[in-house]
């Protein structure tokens, strides 16, 4: 999903040694090969940890650590250091026993926040009971953000912020190119917000009741699911 909402969350090199967060990846299939390669590319220092040593080789240039090892020990993981790491990852698949298991003894062991992958919705529920801290759901959020994204030709991106709100990249409606945010009064009347327009490729972020919407443009608004939908008739 390498979208805008994505890009904009790279930055200077400035920036990302202020931001930098040491990062714990246990578990490198698929998904946890993805955040390897997002988190790198971020900036941030990452161990990464799986049983399988073909797995760790595929995942050796994204990251700053890699070691080989199972997770359900308590001894191996102690060894980590797992008190250090800013973000833990349990990106598990295939046998949730290990990954409710592992995500216990990250806890037990000191972890300052655990971030857990469920497959199924009662694991969800599981984990969260069992020390995880947050849980990603990959496949039910990637289902969910492209019934929207592809239902609508006029949404151009999509990214969920909690279960009521939403930032959209959306096409400026018909009836308002040529008027500004003044004149058309989108936070009053439309109880959104415009975050940026997008013009030939180039995000203006300073908006103001001037900001003038031409036919062309693209628009990042923020604002309740019920709003958005009313709003640009999703």
């Amino acid at each position: 999903m390498q979208s805008f909402l994505w890009r904009k969350l790279q930055l200077d090199e400035k920036e990302k040694e202020n931001i930098m967060k040491n990062v714990l990846i246990i578990g490198l299939g698929r998904f946890g090969r993805h955040v390897a390669m997002q988190l790198n590319q971020l900036g941030h220092e990452i161990m990464a940890v799986d049983w399988n040593e073909e797995r760790v080789d595929k995942v050796l240039p994204f990251v700053t650590n890699a070691q080989i090892g199972d997770s359900t020990n308590a001894e191996f993981l102690q060894s980590l250091g797992i008190g250090n790491y800013d973000i833990c990852f349990v990106t598990i698949g295939g046998s949730f026993q290990n990954s409710l298991e592992t995500t216990s003894l990250l806890k037990e062991l000191g972890a300052k926040l655990v971030i857990s992958r469920a497959e199924r919705d009662v694991q969800e529920k599981f984990l969260l009971r069992n020390g995880a801290d947050k849980v990603v759901y990959p496949e039910k959020q990637v289902a969910k953000w492209a019934s929207i994204r592809y239902t609508d030709d006029h949404i151009l991106d999509y990214m969920e912020v909690d279960a009521s709100h939403a930032i959209f990249e959306v096409e400026v409606p018909d009836e308002w190119a040529g008027k500004t945010v003044g004149e058309l009064d989108i936070r009053k009347r439309y109880n959104i917000n415009i975050l940026a327009v997008k013009n030939e490729g180039e995000f203006n972020i300073a908006i103001s009741p001037d900001t003038y919407f031409a036919e062309n443009n693209k628009l990042l608004v923020l604002g309740e699911y019920r709003a958005l939908q009313k709003c640009f008739r999703i």
